[in-house]
């Protein structure tokens, strides 16, 4: 029997982590300031892509800046087309910067 994915917040790097059978399967690096969390860059090792790793870590970690009630940043690409891809969470981007990252204003 597998383990399910875990996600992780490593603040000390400063990167949420996805864990597939106890293995790092990939991170999305972040900047954390007061109010916001700023992604800067998501990777998922080639051994774990095409699986969905990458979408289930975005969205933990847009779950985690909402419960921790953080505006999102999106200048990782990855992050930016997956919150594209999910009007749902599009309200974690401040209205004034959504134009920026091609998102609906």
């Amino acid at each position: 029997m597998t383990v399910p994915p875990m996600v992780l917040d490593v603040a000390e790097w400063s990167r949420f982590e996805i864990h597939v059978d106890g293995k790092l399967a990939g991170y999305a690096n972040y900047r954390s300031e007061p109010g916001r969390i700023t992604f800067t860059h998501t990777e998922i090792d080639s051994m774990y892509g095409g699986h969905g790793f990458g979408s289930e870590l975005v969205q933990a970690a847009l779950d985690a800046a909402r419960r921790r009630k953080l505006a999102v940043i999106p200048e990782c690409p990855f992050v930016r087309g997956w919150l594209a891809k999910h009007p749902e969470y599009q309200d974690l981007v401040p209205a004034d910067e959504r134009e920026r990252f091609g998102l609906p204003v």
